[in-house]
């Protein structure tokens, strides 16, 4: 069986992402959001979902890379005419003291040998594909009319070769400017050359501004430059993938959509900032989580759309889906879910407002109010069933993972309490770590040696790796070399991949490892000094990525294929935060 991998690079601004396939198809574009209905979507169907392709007459053979040190993708195509490049990007640099980053894509199309025959599809779709768009001829543009804005796609290219869908000679540069609610108006060539310059430029610098070890510089740079586009730079929040209902193996159903910011990711994805010196993505999503905790009198939801809200109510297309793989979801269901470890992911995220020098306290006066509400929470929940980190649709459990960020929430509370000299904070939240201490405990297997997944079951589960990376466990300690011992003899498969847990769940049981997970495990290897072991699993993963060096959920340990929603910001955080561990070989996060 051949192994499956994602054919596709993503390019985008802050603003908006969008998937361009080898074959030179805009595979995957939302407008005017992430989580927005979208315009192009052959992702997930080849008919319905429109199409924005610049292709040779004939067969042809394609490779893609990236610009060095920027989110600027090139598609070089050959065919029996000849030879062209696509360069495509999307715009994003400081333009009067604000970032520039509008809904804008532009194509850049160069013949580099020969006279390659070309044809220009454009046409995009409304309602995940439900209809097309109006296309309505211009002077030099092409307006498509049928959403809430109209979208325009500027050329030099023929108009009428365009509509027509018609074969041309590629004997200069030619340019495809395709603009959400406001159109180019400026010209043509001149602008896109300046865009590209200033937009390669913004990206490197960025790179230069990244703080890094000198070990896996280039895998980190890719993976900071993916994970910085998931950021909906507007309101700070960070999703977990682009993309909905790319499955966690053929034919599973497991079709999710993760076009939304999960809170429970929240401390990884800023000790992954944290770790590369970014300060700006940091502050923005510590503020969008911020909102979040001002405003939840109830409970906090488990994922929240780009702009805080939750209304995410799940419901399936009818659409052919990823290679034939249904249903199609969008919206997601967990936001109903009970995931009780978000509290202590919130308390974990709100820490660095205090003891990082570079925020100012008195700009947080209300805060006293926040820690308590949350604290709160927890103590309402400490003892109660959830779903889990894993979202079980049918099971509920008193999970060991939510108790340890439970626990870990209360530990950054008191050190909260301790800053600002509230003793009814420190109080409480010593109270409430020991009554977590005593649930994690109570999943302790003393025949194994090992620490399961939840309060009498027997099933082992990769999140407790989290108790050595967290210092629930002393990582120098007995106890926590043979938790681990135990968690291999189960979960480990080749090559260092690791499953969530194996037994059976409302779906079946799991075919594919987690990527997460395995580099979670990396981390727990470096803690308990395993570290020539923790580097080898890590040389290994690398092996895991398409040929951008880009990342999935999932990876089938029979034969290495990437499933799951793709590229996943969580498995790029995985990457970051295990290579900072291997390169500093410590075992402690800073904060704890």
């Amino acid at each position: 069986m051949r192994k499956h991998t994602y054919q596709s690079g993503i390019i985008g601004n802050c603003a908006y992402l969008a998937h361009v396939n080898l074959n030179t198809e805009i595979s995957w574009l939302c407008w005017p959001r992430f989580d927005s209905n979208f315009i192009f979507g052959s992702l997930l169907d080849d008919e319905r979902g429109g199409s924005f392709s610049i292709k040779p007459e004939g067969d042809f053979e394609s490779n893609q890379y990236y610009i060095e040190n920027t989110n600027v993708l090139v598609t070089e195509v050959t065919s029996a005419d000849g030879k062209y490049r696509i360069t495509d990007y999307a715009p994003r640099f400081r333009l009067y003291d604000r970032y520039f980053k509008p809904l804008t894509l532009i194509r850049k199309v160069e013949p580099i040998a020969g006279f390659p025959k070309v044809r220009v599809v454009c046409e995009p779709t409304r309602e995940y594909g439900m209809e097309k768009l109006q296309a309505y001829q211009a002077s030099n543009h092409i307006d498509y009319v049928g959403l809430e804005r109209p979208i325009r796609l500027t050329t030099n290219v023929s108009i009428n070769f365009i509509l027509d869908q018609q074969y041309f000679v590629l004997n200069e540069t030619k340019y495809l400017v395709l603009t959400y609610g406001s159109p180019l108006e400026a010209p043509l060539i001149t602008t896109c050359e300046d865009f590209l310059m200033r937009t390669t430029a913004y990206w490197r610098q960025w790179v230069k501004n990244t703080g890094i070890g000198n070990m896996y510089q280039e895998q980190v740079i890719r993976s900071s430059l993916a994970l910085k586009i998931h950021q909906y730079e507007d309101t700070g929040a960070i999703i977990a993938a682009s993309t909905t209902s790319l499955p966690e193996y053929d034919q599973s159903t497991r079709n999710w959509d993760y076009r939304y910011c999960w809170l429970r990711d929240a401390y990884y994805i800023l000790n992954a900032f944290n770790n590369i010196g970014h300060f700006e993505e940091a502050e923005r999503y510590f503020h969008f989580i911020a909102n979040l905790a001002v405003k939840e009198n109830k409970r906090f939801n488990p994922l929240y759309t780009i702009t805080g809200g939750a209304d995410i109510d799940e419901r399936i297309l009818p659409l052919k889906g990823y290679k034939n793989n249904q249903p199609v979801r969008v919206g997601n269901q967990a936001v109903e879910h009970i995931q009780n470890d978000i509290y202590g992911q919130v308390l974990l995220s709100l820490l660095p407002l205090y003891t990082d020098h570079r925020f100012i306290y008195e700009e947080h006066t209300t805060s006293p109010k926040w820690i308590v509400n949350i604290l709160d929470k927890i103590e309402a929940t400490i003892d109660e069933p959830d779903a889990g980190i894993w979202e079980f649709r049918n099971l509920t459990q008193l999970h060991c993972y939510t108790n340890l960020f439970q626990w870990a929430g209360c530990k950054a509370a008191l050190k909260i309490g301790e800053f600002i000299g509230d003793e009814n904070i420190q109080r409480k939240a010593q109270l409430l770590m020991q009554k977590a201490a005593a649930n994690i405990d109570a999943c302790y297997d003393e025949t194994r040696g090992v620490y399961t997944q939840a309060v009498g079951t027997p099933h082992l589960d990769a999140s407790t790796l989290q108790l050595i990376m967290m210092n629930y466990i002393d990582p120098a300690s007995e106890r926590a070399k043979r938790h681990l011992q135990e968690l291999e003899k189960e979960l480990r498969a080749d090559k260092g991949l690791f499953y969530r847990y194996k037994h059976t769940d409302d779906f079946g049981k799991p075919k594919t490892t987690f990527l997460i997970t395995a580099f979670w495990y990396v981390e727990a290897l470096a803690c308990v000094g395993r570290l020539d072991e923790a580097i080898e699993i890590f040389d290994n993963l690398l092996g895991f990525t398409n040929h951008l060096g880009l990342l999935s959920e999932d990876v089938d340990a029979n034969d290495g294929s990437q499933w799951g929603n793709f590229p996943q910001a969580y498995s790029h955080v995985g990457l970051m935060n295990a290579a900072y561990r291997i390169d500093r070989k410590t075992d402690k996060p800073s904060f704890l």
